[in-house]
């Protein structure tokens, strides 16, 4: 990968989609970080013949970056080099825009305030060196109070972290006292401790839940004062969406049933699926098909989850199966994604947005996968032999 930090750029003769009039052959003018509608006379020239020219990936909710920092439990990684491989992998998928799910729960470990409060300091350091856009969403779990105060601070931060609002607490129980204890051992690692400890943490954990309601709504506030984009968790019912709603959080986010999905379209609200879920065919966990719910027009937006790679192969699989045409296909994971996390700067090709953009070589067969050439984050061009 070789990285060229002048500022302008003039992508030539690319195959590009427009956000009035869908794939066309033209060119791209990049200046100081911006589409702009000329070049400059010293901009340099890049061959984009036979190539597709889209705007660049924003992932909404992406947590790979754990593994990166904690490859292994009880194994750490320091974030910078951590956040510098993430950063590579982003850009080499054509992601420009990526919120990190940071999970800040009463665990120990792993998704303790301690680490994220390591996190969130660490990526503050490294962010100049980086170059696709790195935000947070803070995924706050609603039995975390001793979270609240940290999170709360954080929202103030700039850029704005979005907030999703999780209950693991109360799913754990369930699925202990239904005889599920398939996951166990993974969360007992990841926290550091025996699945006996961690159940009888799971369970103090839990015996604040008369006081979750008014932390959810506090939480709520905090978050309406700094403008940050609410995001409800895998919600199993309408009736759940109904009450997010009522709160304010509109943006439904890996929704465990059909028909929740489908009330969250009716009134207007963008619904995330995972990437992973389209590329494998269905969810790993048996939750709702994400490819179904794309053709029934129930989901917006798809998320890398847990896997960088999946929201390019996300898109490629729904254009080679023919289930959406390019255009469609592309904003699940630009235009959209753009529009439900309010950034209105970036998420299409035209004037005056950031010059976000991945070039894709797509003219393979059907065995071929598409190859990224080139991204543009911000203008800042990284080109893939």
């Amino acid at each position: 990968m070789t990285r060229v930090h002048d500022s302008g750029f003039c992508l030539q003769g690319g195959r590009v989609l427009s956000p009035d009039v869908g794939i066309v052959v033209a060119d791209v003018h990049v200046r100081d970080g911006c589409i702009v509608d000329a070049p400059d006379a010293d901009a340099r020239r890049v061959d984009c013949s036979g190539l597709i020219i889209l705007p660049g990936i924003i992932d909404v909710h992406g947590d790979a970056f754990e593994r990166e920092i904690h490859p292994r439990p009880g194994v750490n990684i320091d974030a910078d080099i951590a956040m510098a491989s993430v950063d590579r992998q982003l850009i080499a998928n054509g992601i420009t825009t990526a919120f990190h799910g940071l999970t800040l729960s009463w665990e120990p470990g792993q998704r303790s305030r301690a680490q994220g409060r390591a996190f969130m300091a660490a990526l503050e350091a490294v962010r100049p060196q980086l170059v696709a856009e790195h935000r947070v969403q803070l995924r706050w779990e609603t039995f975390a109070h001793d979270a609240m105060a940290d999170v709360t601070q954080w929202l103030g931060a700039a850029p704005t972290p979005a907030l999703a609002f999780n209950d693991h607490t109360t799913a754990t129980l369930e699925k202990v006292a239904a005889g599920n204890h398939k996951k166990l051992d993974q969360w007992a690692a990841r926290a550091g401790l025996t699945p006996a400890a961690y159940l009888e943490a799971v369970e103090e954990a839990a015996a604040a839940a008369p006081h979750v309601p008014d932390a959810i709504a506090h939480m709520v506030e905090a978050a309406h004062a700094t403008g940050a984009v609410m995001l409800s968790h895998d919600e199993k019912t309408v009736d759940a969406r109904a009450a997010s709603r009522a709160l304010g959080i509109d943006v439904c986010e890996f929704p465990l049933e059909r028909a929740v999905a489908a009330y969250a379209i009716a009134a207007g609200e963008h619904v995330i699926l995972g990437g992973p879920n389209v590329i494998r065919g269905g969810s790993h966990t048996g939750a709702l098909t994400a490819e179904d719910a794309i053709v029934a027009g129930e989901c917006t937006v798809l998320a890398s989850d847990y896997y960088y790679p999946s929201l390019l192969r996300a898109a490629e699989r729904l254009v080679r199966r023919d289930v959406l045409p390019l255009a469609r296909a592309w904003a699940l994971v630009s235009a959209n994604p753009a529009a439900a996390m309010r950034l209105d700067d970036r998420g299409e090709i035209a004037v005056g947005k950031r010059a976000d953009l991945v070039v894709l070589d797509a003219a393979g067969g059907a065995e071929t996968p598409w190859r990224v050439v080139h991204t543009l984050a911000a203008g800042r061009l990284s080109s893939f032999a």
